[in-house]
């Protein structure tokens, strides 16, 4: 199959209430419909859906919900049990479809599931289109602003792009989980992430202690660290810009580790740019002042994870669930954490199961897990 780059995508540019009706209301007699949404971490720091992309076999469309504003007559669409929904990836876009409006999907095929659960070693969309379709993406603008307005011709383009092979590439990929007998995990799969929901992130000075890189601080410098995030939290906030863009992880943990008390020393500091100090220097130096005042007794410190009682033979049971699993997974071309992972091999050698019911009983394991591994974990298991 000759590769090509892909030329840009005609699509229907959806901006307002009454076009969103007429284009839900087509919609509505399609059977396939392919997804993708556009948000704005890597720039803002109040995040939110900025485009919705759809696709049907014959049509492409953006909405653009903050022209059009209520979008929720999509969520029926997504909730249409006879209506599959096709994405790449889909976590995060169900994640975020929760977030922002509640809406849910019913009936869903994962593009990047459905290549891992075929061995794929790629599976990247750009990776599977070029395989599969012989289509090659331009990824110009991969971490392009969508919040800002207007939005250039080329980039509509582009997002238009990531849904318009959605559905050819669905087509391609379910036919080969049917050819190798595959198509029944998959669907076990689909399932189970139409129970995916948004989950807060941590907003307290916790969140600097999970910083990569915090466990190498004395507690005076995790202290420090604190203040330092909420600094920076608060600037990113006023200026609705991603924190990282404010000040770097990177620069926040050298401060809290060399403990700058000047601007010179600060200045010293990779990542702090003149600009920087110019307009927040004296506030990023009042942040140290503040952790280097918190008492001795208030200084903070990770808290202490639960102690594993040592149970060697948990850990027989384990290993030998582990060299089954591995052995499996070679078997059938497909990587060991994909076909069961380490906490499922963990849940099965804490329960201890003797018999294939007593396997489905354990909530992490799918019903194909069972099946495809269940007779080899129970003796791998049995003392």
């Amino acid at each position: 199959m000759v590769n090509v780059l892909q030329r840009p995508a005609a699509h229907r540019y959806v901006k307002t209430p009454a076009e969103l009706a007429t284009l839900v209301k087509q919609l509505a007699r399609e059977t396939e419909l392919a997804v993708d949404t556009e948000a704005a971490s890597f720039h803002r720091f109040i995040d939110r859906i900025y485009l919705i992309q759809l696709s049907t076999h014959h049509e492409n469309a953006i909405i653009d919900p903050l022209t059009v504003g209520d979008v929720s007559a999509l969520g029926a669409l997504l909730a249409d049990p006879a209506i599959e929904v096709v994405f790449h990836d889909a976590d995060y876009d169900l994640r975020i479809l929760d977030r922002d409006y509640r809406m849910r999907a019913r009936k869903l095929f994962d593009t990047r599931v459905a290549a891992q659960l075929l061995g794929e070693p790629a599976v990247g969309l750009a990776a599977l289109l070029e395989k599969y379709l012989g289509v090659r993406l331009d990824k110009k603008y991969q971490r392009a602003d969508w919040s800002r307005r207007p939005l250039p011709r080329e980039m509509l383009e582009y997002a238009a792009l990531d849904t318009q092979h959605l559905l050819p590439l669905r087509d391609r990929l379910r036919a080969e989980l049917e050819a190798k007998g595959r198509m029944t995990w998959a669907t076990e799969e689909f399932a189970r992430m139409e129970g995916v929901r948004w989950t807060p992130a941590a907003t307290n000075g916790d969140a600097a202690l999970r910083m990569k890189g915090a466990r190498a601080l004395s507690r005076r410098g995790l202290a420090v660290l604190q203040q330092l995030w909420h600094w920076r939290e608060s600037v990113a906030a006023e200026l609705d810009r991603a924190s990282f863009r404010v000040l770097s992880n990177e620069a926040l943990l050298a401060a809290a580790d060399t403990l700058p008390r000047n601007t010179e020393a600060l200045k010293a500091i990779r990542g702090v740019s003149e600009r920087l100090l110019e307009t927040r220097g004296d506030a990023i130096l009042a942040s140290i002042e503040r952790g280097l005042a918190v008492p001795d007794r208030d200084l903070p410190r990770f808290p202490r994870g639960e102690r594993r009682v040592n149970d060697p033979a948990f850990d027989r049971r384990v290993e030998r669930l582990k060299t089954t699993r591995n052995a499996s997974a070679e078997s059938l071309g497909l990587d060991p954490g994909v076909l069961c992972p380490k906490g499922t091999l963990e849940a099965v050698a804490r329960a201890h199961p003797t018999s294939a019911a007593g396997l489905r009983e354990i909530p992490e394991i799918r019903k194909w897990q069972v099946e495809l591994l269940g007779g080899d974990f129970l003796k791998a298991i049995a003392d």
